[in-house]
């Protein structure tokens, strides 16, 4: 088979790189995607996360896991990835964040020229169609559908009330002109066109309406093995089908949207990568590009936990369990009520420091006991809050177990190995407490499931490194620029190689303050110009 370009990856990224450069009935697309179509009911129904993200079974996940980590008393971190059209968009909690306008002038001053907050905003605007209209931060043309959300719980409206009690400003749109302050999130999610409550992940929002497009071919269920060169040119991939392998040709180029894990593993077992490693590995090596796998950044998640006699969360008991029967069909009703929620309804952005210029902290309020990336369920009800540092010191890095395709590739975060956020941590979990300390919150509690009032730092610090965990924003591991350690130039082509691109989260040069799939779609709209504009010369 051959096609003008060969996508690999169908997660985020990909789905809208398909969608937008098959709209040109000329260009000729192939899009490759390990896992499925991601259209079945877990995932157009919001709260079916809880069943995927676990890992048990692998449902629409490929449930990665990491290292050892010291930093984190010597345990295996959790890292869940989704596996179907979409990516993690079909198993994410829906945030719609975009990040601070610093950040990404922090990427232009390091030499990513075109990818300032002036370049990248207007790219946020087109893509988005928010419920609220269009205003100058926001889009309402855009294909990407962001809400409010559907039916938050009155816990999630306590907590803001309890941010602010202890003065901590509302916000009710951290994507508008300030970041700090606490409130609700918006969602990517479907408020119009009769589906409404549904899930909007990047597929269903760019690529399942054009999947009959002529010019576009989606093969799922295909996981890609290498990538074939020609000398220094990219010419194709080959994946298998089953067992059976086949091979893919581009006239054009190679685009890689694995995401952070896959990319670099992908260019790896490709022969490209750091050559002591790849050698070690038995890997033959095509070129030697030490910055592969390297620059690895990930948010790394605290949970406050308490157990509660209020109902109106998700829990497990038996006045839950009718609540969520009757819920299910309310949600096919009308697209309302708890199987319509993200279940992280709350959150702000603080400053550990009043003189920071920017925020340092996140927090997620969840409607529910969340523990252990719910893999560890408690009977009865309860709530959590999240707190994560937002730009990490810690950097790791991202290798490969062997020269089997099929093995996972090996991942190490390196979580506290920066002593500065164990530090910013602690500070979290401390400013985090204090809101849940506060009247608005005090009142649901029945008691902590892990802490306790009056905790040493020593302590909790013991805490925090016996429980913590990824909130999945992996990011960096092709990071573009212009330095010997970058990956991917600005214009995200793999340097040293002809007609091969990654366009994914791992070209990020360093962590964003937010979630990060909004960024994704960021850079994938703006790949896909770059992409059409290189085609016409």
């Amino acid at each position: 088979m051959e096609f003008d370009y060969v996508i690999v990856g169908g997660g985020s990224a990909g789905s809208l790189l398909a969608a937008r450069l098959s709209e040109d009935p000329t260009m000729n697309v192939c899009l490759l995607e390990a896992g499925g179509d991601g259209k079945r009911i877990l995932v157009r129904a919001p709260l079916g996360m809880v069943a995927m993200l676990p890992g048990r079974p692998k449902i629409n996940n490929w449930a990665f896991q990491t290292v050892p980590q010291p930093g984190l008393g010597g345990r295996r971190g959790y890292q869940p990835r989704g596996r179907a059209l979409g990516g993690s968009s079909v198993l994410n909690a829906m945030l719609y964040v975009r990040g601070h306008p610093s950040d990404y002038d922090d990427w232009a001053d390091a030499g990513c020229d075109g990818w300032g907050w002036s370049d990248v905003l207007p790219v946020f605007r087109r893509s988005e169609n928010n419920i609220r209209g269009a205003d100058a931060f926001h889009g309402d043309a855009g294909l990407l559908q962001v809400a409010e959300q559907r039916s938050p719980r009155p816990i999630s409206r306590a907590f803001v009330d309890a941010a602010s009690e202890v003065q901590i400003r509302r916000n009710d749109d951290f994507n508008g002109p300030e970041q700090e302050g606490a409130g609700l999130y918006q969602v990517t999610q479907f408020w119009r066109d009769g589906r409404q409550g549904e899930r909007c992940s990047v597929a269903a929002a760019y690529l399942h309406p054009v999947m009959n497009r002529p010019n576009l071919k989606v093969i799922t269920g295909a996981h890609v093995t290498r990538v074939l060169m020609e000398g220094f040119r990219a010419t194709g991939v080959a994946y298998l089908a089953g067992k059976v392998e086949q091979k893919v040709i581009a006239r054009a180029e190679v685009i890689l949207c694995g995401g952070a894990f896959n990319s670099p593993q992908l260019l790896m077992l490709s022969g490209i990568g750091p050559g002591e490693h790849l050698r070690a590995r038995g890997v033959e090596v095509a070129k030697d590009l030490p910055g592969v796998g390297q620059n690895l950044q990930d948010h790394l998640d605290y949970i406050y936990a308490a157990k509660t006699r209020d109902t109106d969360v998700l829990g497990l008991g038996a006045v839950g369990a009718y609540k969520l029967i009757r819920d299910i069909f309310r949600w096919r009703r009308d697209g309302s009520g708890i199987v319509a929620s993200p279940g992280a309804e709350g959150g702000a952005f603080l400053k550990s420091d009043r003189a920071l210029a920017r925020p340092d902290l996140q927090l997620h309020f969840v409607a529910a006991l969340v523990d252990d990336h719910s893999r560890k369920l408690h009977m009865g009800y309860g709530y959590s809050c999240h707190v994560c540092a937002l730009r990490p010191y810690s950097r790791g890095d991202v290798g490969l177990n062997g020269p089997d395709p099929s093995l996972p590739p090996r991942i190490d975060p390196k979580y506290l190995s920066d002593l500065r956020d164990a530090d910013l941590m602690l500070k979290g979990a401390r400013i985090t407490r204090k809101i849940m300390d506060a009247p608005s919150m005090r009142k649901y509690r029945l008691r902590e499931v892990y802490t306790r009032d009056g905790m040493e730092d020593a302590e909790l610090m013991d805490h925090i490194r016996a429980r913590a965990d990824t909130i999945y924003h992996p990011v960096g591991t092709c990071r573009m620029g212009r330095d010997a350690m970058a990956v991917t130039d600005p214009q995200l082509r793999v340097r040293g190689f002809e007609r091969l691109r990654v366009v994914d989260a791992s070209v990020m040069p360093t962590l964003i303050g937010g979630n990060t799939n909004a960024a994704t779609v960021m850079i994938a709209e703006k790949a896909a110009d770059m992409i059409r504009a290189s085609a016409r010369g």
